[in-house]
């Protein structure tokens, strides 16, 4: 499918279990009615090592004094090499959470470190978000770029939230946007390969298409103004999953880039997040 730009312009604000003592929660006074906790660590309480320590924590923005809220966990792009967690504006003050991740970086990190980080994480929403009101059972997960690519190695490869004690297939829906859907280009940087070159192996989110699962809903910027061959290796991705009989939609954003991509996605992404959580409890009612 294919949403023409749109005329008006799209705001995009862009990036700029155990407790921490440094995580603190407080109201948001933008938003009457929310509360965020930031720099919550993910990890365990004996780990040692101090990237580790460091780059792993996340922020839960989040409504109060609301039961059984829906929860979703978004992953920062920037290449694995770069970025920071950040709330993005389109997702705010929408009777949901946010958890936005942290993971270790390349080069200071190396493959997979930064998948078991975002299954780390996404397996401590799963264990935690009941403690703040949250239904464990209401998760949904996307990333622009590189987190678009952790979001979907998570919910295609079952090994990273299973060695964590999570099913994967819990994951209510997943969102990348403008993922890279062949082994990451940083990946084969890390083994002196060419990164223009694609590579399929384990590290693949198309290596790891199967039939079972969350339903995904790829978006890209427009073919021609996107990152070499993004928006293909998300047509392949979709080719495949749509064969194995994987619930999957991809929508090609025509007249914007990899980057102005992120604002339009989300707000299609806010509004799917609406229409499934109201067919959840429809279909609950009913039963």
């Amino acid at each position: 499918m294919k949403l023409r730009a749109i005329a008006l312009a799209v705001a995009v604000i862009l990036g700029g279990g155990s407790w921490t003592l440094n995580a603190e929660s407080r109201n948001f006074p933008q938003d009457k009615g929310y509360r965020i906790k930031e720099n919550i660590s993910y990890v365990s309480e004996d780990e040692k090592d101090e990237y580790k320590l460091e780059r792993c924590k996340l922020d839960i923005y989040y409504p109060e004094d609301v039961k059984d809220f829906a929860t979703l966990v978004w992953y920062h792009g920037g290449g694995l090499t770069g970025g920071n967690k950040h709330l993005l504006d389109e997702f705010r003050n929408q009777g949901y959470a946010v958890v936005c991740v942290n993971y270790r970086l390349y080069p200071r990190a190396l493959c997979p470190s930064y998948i078991e980080d975002s299954a780390e994480a996404l397996a401590w929403v799963f264990k935690h978000i009941a403690e703040y009101g949250g239904d464990p059972d209401k998760i949904f997960i996307s990333g622009h770029s590189a987190g678009g690519y952790l979001a979907l190695m998570l919910t295609l490869d079952k090994k990273y939230l299973q060695a964590y004690g999570v099913d994967a297939d819990r994951i209510v829906k997943s969102y990348p946007i403008s993922g890279q859907c062949m082994t990451h280009y940083t990946i084969r940087r890390e083994r002196n390969l060419d990164p223009d070159i694609p590579v399929i192996d384990e590290f693949a989110p198309v290596n790891r298409a199967r039939k079972e699962g969350a339903p995904i809903m790829l978006i890209t910027g427009g073919r021609d103004l996107e990152m070499l061959a993004r928006y293909e290796e998300n047509l392949h991705l979709h080719s495949i999953l749509k064969y194995l009989g994987h619930p999957v939609e991809l929508f090609e954003m025509e007249g914007f880039t990899h980057g102005s991509v992120l604002g339009p996605a989300c707000y299609k992404i806010r509004e799917d997040i609406k229409k499934t959580l109201k067919k959840m409890n429809s279909e609950a009612k009913q039963n």
